[in-house]
């Protein structure tokens, strides 16, 4: 069985050396994109029986299996009319979704996944490429609140606009101590500078808690989750930028809008909390199928990646919503100036030879 299994694999490898470079491109992004849209389509469902659970009710249950939910909610929006606003700039209306779900789909093609998988995963200015391909998606919000001809849509627009550059900023400096202590910007190099004999106890938690703490929140509002909503606050301003939308190109709103909340806690995972990495020591990972399970792979990137995620529908259930003025300050005047501050301190020990990276 195991001769028939490395045959079959090698002939698996022969067949796609031979393939056209553009050909292998192609089915490394479907095999990418797929998982990804069906994490996006369960982490809908994932939200609302979650928070459901936690208020003491059963969300959605309606459809027969619980897996179905996803598929309902999709064929419902497929088949639902798309209204375009009076007045409104046609085009832009409609090209505004597209540039959302773009942006936080791009960012991808450099994610390492673990020591192996990838689709252009060892490029070396890989953040860099991830933080100036996610700053595109304020171009969507603004143009779909613009292109509605819809004070309320406007007024939504311009209120998300306001918060995604303001907290990118705190994010910026929040990875930079990352990069400080890794000395990359390759996000496979930070992974691998992760890496120890001790596990995570080797990674510098203590030293950047605090900056993981400023872009984990940073994350949340970016992505304009509870309870930084105000550019969708209902109860405000009847759903923010989105509000003239309908059918599939809202669809594709809420596609973008969780792309970026699986895409921040990806980061989060890869940035602070080892990658691919086992949580174990060395020393305590057995050999054997139990020691590929607890051993390092994709399945940590994936379990580490939801942990993160439980959080932004922990947020949603828990908290209430901020004011516009509370968002803004504490973006300005809490989180920059911490970050600044803690870069200092990151570098001083960076000089100094004193923390886990110099183990």
């Amino acid at each position: 069985m195991l001769e028939f299994l490395n045959t079959s694999w090698e002939w698996v490898i022969s067949i796609w050396n031979i393939l056209p470079w553009a050909i292998q491109i192609l089915i490394q992004i479907v095999a990418l994109m797929a998982p990804l849209m069906l994490s996006v389509a369960y982490l809908t469902l994932a939200e609302r029986k979650i928070i459901g659970y936690m208020q003491s009710r059963v969300g959605p249950h309606q459809v027969g299996p619980h897996w179905l939910q996803p598929i309902a909610d999709a064929c419902k929006l497929i088949f639902k009319e798309i209204i375009i606003p009076a007045r409104s700039n046609k085009f832009l209306f409609l090209f505004a979704p597209v540039i959302s779900l773009a942006t936080a789909l791009a960012a991808w093609a450099v994610i390492p996944l673990s020591t192996t998988l990838g689709i252009a995963d060892n490029v070396n200015a890989g953040l860099l490429y991830v933080l100036a391909i996610t700053s595109l998606g304020v171009y969507g919000v603004i143009i779909a609140g613009w292109s509605s001809n819809s004070k309320y849509a406007f007024l939504g627009a311009m209120r998300s606009s306001a918060q995604i550059v303001s907290y990118e900023i705190a994010m910026g400096f929040a990875l930079v101590g990352v990069i400080m202590a890794a000395g990359s910007l390759n996000l496979r190099d930070i992974v691998e500078a992760q890496h120890g004999v001790l596990g995570p106890i080797n990674w510098f938690w203590l030293p950047l808690l605090p900056l993981f703490i400023v872009y984990f929140i940073s994350g949340v509002a970016e992505t304009n989750r509870a309870p930084f909503d105000v550019a969708e606050g209902e109860s405000e301003i009847v759903a923010g930028f989105h509000v003239e939308y309908s059918g599939m190109a809202f669809a594709v709103f809420f596609l973008a809008e969780y792309a970026n909340m699986i895409l921040i806690a990806a980061l989060a995972t890869i940035m602070f909390a080892g990658g691919w990495y086992s949580i174990l020591p060395e020393a305590w990972i057995p050999g054997g199928v139990i020691g590929s399970l607890l051993g390092h792979g994709i399945h940590w990137f994936i379990l580490k990646t939801a942990f993160f995620l439980i959080f932004f529908l922990w947020f949603r259930a828990t908290f209430p919503r901020y004011r516009y003025d509370q968002i803004m300050r504490l973006g300005w005047k809490v989180f920059i100036p911490v970050t600044i501050v803690w870069l200092l301190v990151v570098g001083v020990l960076i000089l100094s030879q004193v923390g886990p990276w110099f183990d």
